[in-house]
């Protein structure tokens, strides 16, 4: 089949022609020809391919993962709305996924300023910083960095933090009552870590999610700076009007 480039710019023709394919005729986590399969199909340069796929990468209609190929994602069912990502482990579970969560580090750090901002405590108050790598049906879908006060949280394991979700070691393990959590996303790219992490290419779109936890006593038990998938997670929120 041959096919014309007229009017737009290449790269943008080739977009509209990849959308229409995956919009209508190809599956979730179905595979892409490979770059060079595009280049001889669509008779475009690899230069051409590469900036139409980084367009559709930006737009989530698919993904990349490193030493695998590029997919289509899903974005329907199976993607997590941060509006309601309360729990991690709860959403992917009434999405019919299975959580996993993999600690990477559990420590004890001092407070430096951003944290113990973040947290109101003194500057060099310990605290204990603990980097999660959350999945969903084996997929790594986010890497969660969190700070909480020792202080509240002394007997803390990481143990528990392998084997129990973190709120719920909040309420049962501590008696740590949420009241409230503010949270706050921004569009970002992967860095090399977090790409490595999240199987994803250097320079993949992400949302990058900063939040605060609040107990009864209105005090801020938790700070997470996390780094998610963005062909996986979207955002929605409803306004209403009061008359």
């Amino acid at each position: 089949m041959a096919y014309s480039f007229n009017g737009k710019t290449l790269y943008y023709q080739l977009v509209d022609i990849l959308k229409e394919q995956i919009e209508n005729s190809m599956l979730a986590h179905e595979k892409l020809p490979s770059e060079r399969e595009l280049e001889k199909k669509y008779g475009v340069s690899r230069i051409t391919v590469r900036l139409a796929l980084q367009e559709l990468e930006t737009e989530g209609y698919i993904y990349r993962q490193h030493g695998k190929g590029t997919f289509v994602s899903d974005l329907s069912k199976t993607t997590t709305d941060l509006a309601g990502a309360y729990s991690f482990t709860e959403q992917m579970k009434k999405l019919g996924r299975y959580p996993e969560t993999i600690v990477l580090s559990f420590k004890q750090i001092e407070a430096r300023k951003k944290i113990a901002s973040a947290l109101n405590v003194p500057l060099g108050e310990t605290v204990f910083e603990l980097k999660r790598l959350r999945l969903a049906d084996r997929e790594p879908l986010m890497v969660e960095t969190s700070f909480l006060p020792v202080k509240l949280f002394l007997s803390l394991t990481k143990e528990q933090v392998e084997n129990k979700p973190l709120y719920n070691i909040f309420s049962e393990d501590f008696s740590q009552r949420i009241r409230l959590a503010d949270e706050e996303f921004y569009a970002s790219i992967a860095s090399k870590e977090d790409s490595e992490a999240l199987q994803v290419t250097i320079g993949a779109p992400v949302l990058h999610l900063v939040r605060s936890t609040y107990n009864m006593k209105n005090e801020v038990i938790e700070y997470t700076l996390s780094v998610a998938r963005a062909d996986q997670f979207h955002y929605k929120v409803r306004h209403i009007r009061n008359e």
